[in-house]
């Protein structure tokens, strides 16, 4: 009789260290794929990033060129200026009022994409 009880208590230990293998295993699992994810989202958003303050940079001297260029024609430079901000001003507005909301979807949609992939 103890050699059954002795199978049955090592059973149960052996059961035990399987369950505690298990649940290791599962949480290096679990971490392994956040640090993926997170990894793929960071990098995703890092290269956007390079590409947009390359496109802002293009823009802004484009502006500013658009600025003196009105302001030669127009006899005083800083109307120059006054004209190009304006008109930032008033497509700034119209993108908020219109284009706000699917602009802030499009982002989050972008980010859940990322995340799920």
């Amino acid at each position: 009789m103890p050699e059954v009880m002795e199978d049955i208590v090592d059973s149960i230990e052996s059961l035990l260290e399987s369950a505690a293998d298990y649940g290791k295993t599962s949480y290096d699992l679990v971490k392994l794929k956040t640090i993926d994810k997170t990894t793929d989202v960071v990098s995703s958003l890092i290269s956007h990033a390079v590409v947009f303050v390359i496109f802002m940079s293009f823009l802004l001297f484009l502006t500013l060129g658009l600025a003196f260029w009105l302001g030669e024609i127009i006899g005083n430079m800083f109307y120059g200026f006054f004209v190009v901000a304006a008109f930032y001003g008033i497509v700034g507005l119209v993108l908020y009022f219109v284009l706000h909301d699917r602009i802030k979807k499009k982002i989050s949609d972008y980010m859940i994409k990322q995340a799920l992939k």
